[in-house]
């Protein structure tokens, strides 16, 4: 566990961010993802070395900093404080459990954007299976399974592209992957294109 309390690497990440705004780039983000966020207009980079060196100033993080700085990240709804919680949650994969997905299901229902989205959805959902095993695998299972029946047509994109890391690595399940297809397909909400590309992406790794 890591001596400083959460609120600190928190607010350096965030002055970081600021430091690097552009009120040009803020606009550029707002015409591309709406106005249901905030910008500060730093570029993805800046994002990336932003938590990157917040590792490096506050060592040491474990698994209960970790998830409570991206929380503590994710709360105020400006879209480079959301990236960066995922940039964090991708460096820390490795100390995740299955319990934390009910977590980054909050995430999911609130982020808005697929920028958010995909990244969470395959880089940190999507590796967390790959390692879990039976019992965490099968409650993971149905946790995604929920997602793939939600009214949210995002948290559907996401349950798709949960799959997408184990076909890319030859390990993927073609039982659970069309199981995800049909509960998406059957949510009463319809088809939706953001759904229907996710679909896409994952058979063109390979899936059946």
């Amino acid at each position: 566990m890591s001596s400083a309390p959460v609120s600190d690497p928190a607010e350096f990440i965030d002055e970081s961010l600021q430091y690097e705004s552009s009120w040009e780039r803020a606009e550029d983000h707002q015409r591309r993802y709406g106005a249901g966020l905030e910008y500060y207009g730093a570029s993805v980079g800046a994002v990336r070395g932003a938590v990157r060196n917040a590792e490096r100033r506050y060592p040491g993080l474990g698994h209960d900093d970790v998830t409570a700085l991206a929380a503590e990240l994710w709360a105020r709804p400006v879209f480079e404080r959301r990236l960066a919680a995922v940039v964090l949650l991708q460096s820390f994969v490795p100390l995740l459990r299955h319990s934390d997905l009910t977590r980054i299901e909050g995430f999911l229902r609130s982020a808005q954007v697929p920028d958010l989205v995909d990244p969470l959805a395959i880089d940190v959902v999507g590796t967390l299976l790959l390692r879990l095993k039976d019992p965490d695998a099968a409650r993971a299972r149905t946790v995604v399974d929920r997602w793939a029946a939600a009214e949210e047509a995002l948290l559907r994109r996401a349950a798709v592209l949960v799959h997408l890391p184990a076909f890319r690595a030859g390990e993927g399940d073609d039982a659970a992957f069309r199981r995800t297809v049909r509960l998406v397909s059957s949510a009463r909400q319809g088809r939706f294109p953001t759904v229907e590309d996710a679909i896409a992406l994952v058979r063109g790794s390979g899936a059946g």
